[in-house]
Formats: structure tokens, sequence, C-alpha cells
């Protein structure tokens, strides 16, 4: 299960991400918003994000005006690996190296193109662990996280 939030400048981004995951069979659940009104990011993106600390979603994609937002109240849940990737390479190592669970994007500044690449890279590619898997641990062992 895919946690999807995004706020008012990433709404259009959430909705033709909805579109590719039906495409894909992959479920998700969407934290909203539900139109293209103005709103404040961590009203949406927080619920989403502790839902996949939680467990109860197995990752994450969010996305607001510049993808910064979503990805600092992303990062402040415990269990959560938020990445905020503007390239398919980013993405490939968020995951490959970093165990990302969560994907934030910038909806204003990510054409959908290159979204669809990201999210289909960042979806496929797994986690190398290794002496990465050190490293993640270590980011858990942290005050806060």
């Amino acid at each position: 299960m895919i946690a999807l939030a995004s706020d008012h400048a990433g709404f259009q981004l959430k909705e033709k991400i909805k579109r590719l995951l039906d495409e894909l069979h992959l479920e998700y659940e969407d934290f909203g918003p539900d139109a293209e009104k103005p709103c404040d990011y961590p009203d949406y993106a927080y619920p989403a994000a502790k839902a996949v600390g939680s467990g109860r979603c197995d990752r994450g994609i969010l996305s607001c005006g510049s993808g910064i937002g979503v990805d600092m109240v992303a990062n402040k849940v415990g269990g959560v690996r938020s990445a905020l990737c503007a390239s398919v390479e980013m993405a490939e190592l968020s995951r490959r190296h970093n165990d990302a669970n969560v994907l934030s994007l910038g909806g204003r500044l990510t054409a959908w193109e290159t979204a669809e690449k990201i999210i289909r890279v960042w979806l496929t590619t797994p986690f190398e662990g290794g002496r990465h898997k050190v490293r993640v641990d270590k980011i858990h062992s942290l005050s806060g996280c």
C-alpha cells in the first residue's frame, strides 16, 4: 500500500500519480487533499508519513510546490526515510543506498514525464543492504528517528 498526499500546489501531480498507480495495479491510500484549493502541506503529508512510519503503508509519495516542505514533514516521523528526488538517478540511489520509503516531488518543478520516470524507478529499485544497511541503521539510532 502506498500513501499519497499533497497540498494545492502538488495536487495535479498527485492525481497523475494515482492514475499511474492504477495502471501499475498498485494499491494506494490518498490522504488528501481532495480538491485543488489552498491548504497547508503538513495537514496531509504528516498523516501519510505516519502511515508509512507505523507500517500501515509500505511506502509513500508526497508532493507540494517544491517537494521540500512535504519532505521536511515526512522526515519528522520515526521510521520514515524520505528523499526529495528531482532526477531518475536520485530516485535510484535513494532506494539502492538509503532505502527511502517516502518519495517527495515538486509539483511545480518536475515535469510529468520526468516525475513518471522517477516514480517507476523508485518503485522498482531494491535496497542493496550491506554497508548501506549499516548507515541506515545509524540513522534510526539517532534521537527522534
